[in-house]
């Protein structure tokens, strides 16, 4: 279990150029609502599946509340969803999303391995800088991507609906240390309510690592359960990504 949890932790973006480009001020990572169930998930947005892992979460767009939305349904099981792209995050530094829950999971623990689990979470990975990492870093990431099959991230954050945490805890994943856990909602006191999220990605980034961030070279998204053997439903709108407000 540890070693496919540590796989998605470095596998959850890839480094393909993204081909759309953004359209005043805005690039819209995920545009679920605009998505025709019919057809099945976007074709951008792909599957991310784990070694040794067979009980997937299960996602699919529906219909709710007179908008069309990814459905995530998770019982004691792990997958992700992946958009790769690449984009200067001091251009596009807003990340604005909406989300639901059923519930959190009890066992889950933000600190913990065996609780790394999370009702939701979106994913932000940034791009591997060599010159400021350590020859044996150097050696390691390149060891890791050669084991994926593909360039992997440097860094990450993990934007979490957690059961316990407070919100605005920043801590690293237990998993990879340079995976940092941002806790934004905690609890069940909105479960069963959209909640509409904005972020500001470099600001989040300077807080979590002291440095400015690097490219973005992929946003995904994921509702696990595996480690807790638990299981839960999560609903995720679109995902947008915006230029900084202009200065007066």
């Amino acid at each position: 279990m540890k070693r496919e949890r540590l796989l998605f932790i470095i596998t959850m973006a890839g480094l393909l150029l993204c081909s759309n480009p953004a359209l005043a001020g805005e690039w819209i990572i995920g545009h679920f609502s605009q998505a025709d169930p019919a057809r099945g998930l976007p074709p951008e947005w792909e599957q991310l599946h784990f070694p040794n892992i067979d009980r997937h979460t299960h996602y699919s767009l529906i219909r709710d509340d007179q908008q069309i939305v990814l459905q995530a349904e998770s019982n004691r099981a792990a997958s992700g969803l992946i958009r790769r792209l690449r984009i200067d995050p001091s251009q596009f530094p807003i990340l604005r999303w909406r989300w639901k829950i059923a519930h959190v999971l009890e066992k889950g623990d933000v600190r913990r391995k065996h609780g790394d689990d999370y009702a939701a979470r979106i994913y932000v990975a940034f791009a591997f800088e060599p010159q400021k990492a350590s020859w044996w870093q150097r050696m390691r990431h390149s060891g890791a991507g050669l084991l994926a099959g593909m360039e992997l991230p440097g860094s990450a954050l993990n934007y979490i609906w957690a059961n316990r945490a407070p919100a605005g805890t920043i801590v690293s994943n237990p998993y990879a240390e340079e995976t940092k856990m941002i806790v934004v909602q905690s609890g069940n006191e909105l479960q069963g309510r959209w909640v509409d999220v904005q972020r500001n990605i470099v600001e989040d980034y300077r807080s979590a690592f002291g440095r400015m961030p690097p490219e973005i070279t992929g946003i995904g998204l994921m509702t696990d359960t595996d480690n807790t053997q638990e299981e839960t439903v999560a609903f995720y709108g679109d995902i947008v990504l915006q230029s900084p407000p202009e200065q007066p």
